[in-house]
């Protein structure tokens, strides 16, 4: 379908439009785009906004979780008069008055084994805004075997990482964690951490779908908040990777 743009989208998203490499083809590109991010609170809250925010076509949010006072700190989207309430309702609220022309889909459900297929199934790109392994672990797996693009994030403290995965083109998460792995609960979050990596993770995502720039495919970048060091480490794909390896990838697995 021919994705045109109103005069409205050219005032409202003037500014990124002007960069040279991006355009109005890529605000078109961002438009027609469907991207799931998966849980709204310290990373999807911002990454959530910042979608929004640029125009992305449609955004489905997905969490299980209520609001408590101790998310207040870091999940942007969530108030004092959200407590209590589900994330993805608090979150949908905010983010259809951010920009009503974005179609947004609120599922306010735990993500598994059962159902992670269904929800992804039809998304250019996941962004991985959990805060437990083993969820970002199951979202990887599905985006391998659905080919769709996943965009990792983690935060811990003043730290945090990020890493673009694209089936079949590079590493995935479980290249990276080939063993489960999992911190202590609950872990500490300094507000600005999450806000950073998010941004991070919808700066790669606004490339990787509009089709410009480099991105952190087979990188893991590291960000020190407390030294404001950044670091990129180079991630090597395992031929013996479960999910992505070279002999699950002859079997169809």
């Amino acid at each position: 379908m021919e994705i045109s743009l109103t005069d409205y989208d050219l005032e409202r998203y003037s500014r990124q439009i002007l960069w040279p490499s991006f355009g109005e083809e890529g605000q078109k590109k961002l438009k027609k785009s469907h991207v799931v991010v998966a849980g709204v609170g310290g990373l999807g809250s911002p990454a959530s906004m910042l979608l929004v925010a640029a125009g992305i076509g449609r955004l489905t949010i997905v969490d299980s979780d209520n609001v408590e006072l101790s998310n207040l700190n870091r999940q942007l989207l969530h108030w004092d008069e959200n407590i209590g309430s589900p994330k993805v309702i608090s979150a949908y609220e905010k983010l259809s008055r951010l920009n009503p022309t974005v179609t947004i889909v609120p599922l306010q459900v735990r993500i598994n084994r059962d159902n992670v297929c269904d929800l992804i199934k039809g998304a250019d790109l996941v962004i991985d805004a959990m805060d437990n392994m083993a969820t970002r672990f199951l979202l990887n797996e599905a985006c391998i075997k659905m080919n769709i693009p996943f965009i990792h994030g983690g935060v811990f403290g003043l730290m945090g990482e990020v890493m673009t995965i694209i089936p079949h083109k590079g590493p995935c998460l479980r290249c990276l964690f080939p063993r489960d792995v999992e911190g202590p609960r609950p872990f500490p979050v300094f507000g600005p951490a999450p806000s950073l990596v998010a941004s991070l993770q919808v700066m790669e995502s606004i490339k990787l779908l509009a089709g410009f720039g480099e991105l952190l495919l087979g990188k893991l970048l590291l960000v020190n908040g407390e030294t404001m060091e950044f670091t990129i480490v180079k991630v090597e794909k395992r031929p013996d990777c479960e999910v992505c390896g070279y002999k699950n990838v002859e079997r169809g697995e």
